[in-house]
């Protein structure tokens, strides 16, 4: 019951949104980095056999399919039961796509973002509606009939009109799965410093306020459960059976190794991370071991997932009535989950389980 994760940290060009540690850089790098992951790869020695395998990033669909089947073939078991391939729209083919098919990939995750041209642009995607619903065909047509698609609520610009044309979309294309995350502001991203520095670029200035990027994300839990698609997880939504099986191994503290630039790895006893840079990754370290902490992990993971978490939760007995009281928890027999409003606030939620002691 364990995963591989790979990070592909190149991008052909970074959102303005993003602030994952990827981006666009010198191209004399890629060879190099795709060498020290096959290395990395190679070099593992195995404590068992994975069930699934993500690749992430950055734009992994960039990878030239010669290299994405190398990297592939150094994974244990080849017929994984999920392979998800990250991918921007705008550059899937039909020879791509069943090359990602014949390496193993089963699954692919479509960063969309958004329907509407005026928004995509002022993010840097090039793509437009029209081109997603021509590849998702394209992909079908190669046998990766799962996918997901990348929704964000309170892009620049973005209004009632504009996000219900977007889930809109997405019901048209008969989605099995959609993840809908709610804009981030921080330092990280070039939007979120533009907007902590009082700028106007990338639109910086028509952000939606976070009352309504709300109300657009509970929209989209109403319009995707219309259509079949039920949330089971904040950010992620699937039809029965579509959920996504890798990513429920990080909500479940199921056994995970990640490779390559920035990648987290956990065993169920210890978690430790690569080094974020490409070069610092590139010259090679031995990543320093932390124990985890199952019953804290246990908890403010497990609440993600929209069945909450059962079992004995006196640990956080005075945690949890706490959120009781504030509308924030609910609890069904021994089981606690997340409200509605819960929902909403979810990381005040967790700030009660993460580094509290366990009484």
């Amino acid at each position: 019951m364990a995963g591989v994760y790979i990070s592909y940290p190149f991008c052909a060009q970074k959102c303005t949104y993003c602030n994952f540690a990827s981006g666009v850089f010198p191209r004399e790098l890629e060879p190099r980095y795709l060498d020290a992951l096959r290395t990395e790869l190679h070099n593992t020695e195995w404590p068992w056999t994975p069930e699934t395998v993500y690749l992430g990033g950055g734009t992994p669909s960039l990878i030239e399919p010669e290299a994405l089947s190398g990297l592939l073939s150094a994974i244990p078991g080849g017929l994984w039961q999920e392979a998800t391939m990250e991918a921007a729209p705008g550059g899937i083919t039909p020879d791509k796509a069943a090359a990602w098919r014949r390496a193993g990939i089963n699954r692919v995750s479509l960063g969309v973002q958004s329907f509407n041209t005026r928004e995509l642009a002022r993010t840097g995607r090039k793509h437009t509606a029209e081109v997603v619903e021509c590849e998702v065909a394209v992909l079908r047509a190669a046998g990766i009939g799962n996918f997901n698609i990348d929704l964000i609520a309170g892009l620049p610009g973005q209004t009632l009109e504009s996000w219900n044309q977007s889930l809109d979309w997405v019901v048209s294309l008969n989605a099995p799965h959609v993840s809908v995350y709610m804009l981030e502001i921080d330092q990280d991203s070039r939007l979120g410093a533009e907007v902590m520095a009082f700028g106007k670029r990338y639109g910086a200035t028509e952000i939606p306020p976070d009352d309504q990027i709300a109300d657009f994300y509970e929209i989209a839990v109403d319009h995707l459960a219309r259509a079949g698609i039920a949330r089971y997880e904040i950010s992620n939504f699937a039809r029965p059976g579509f959920e996504s099986r890798h990513n429920m191994k990080y909500w479940r503290r199921e056994a995970y190794l990640g490779f390559g630039a920035d990648a987290h790895s956990f065993d169920g006893e210890w978690r430790w991370q690569n080094p974020e840079s490409i070069e610092d990754y590139l010259r090679g370290s031995n990543p320093e071991r932390t124990p985890a902490e199952p019953i804290a992990e246990r908890f403010f993971l497990g609440l993600r997932l929209s069945e909450g978490i059962a079992g004995d939760w006196s640990p956080f007995q005075s945690a949890i009535e706490r959120g009781i009281r504030d509308g924030l928890l609910e609890t069904e027999g021994n089981r606690v989950r997340l409200t509605s409003r819960g929902v909403l606030l979810s990381n005040e939620v967790f700030a009660e389980f993460v580094g509290a002691p366990a009484t």
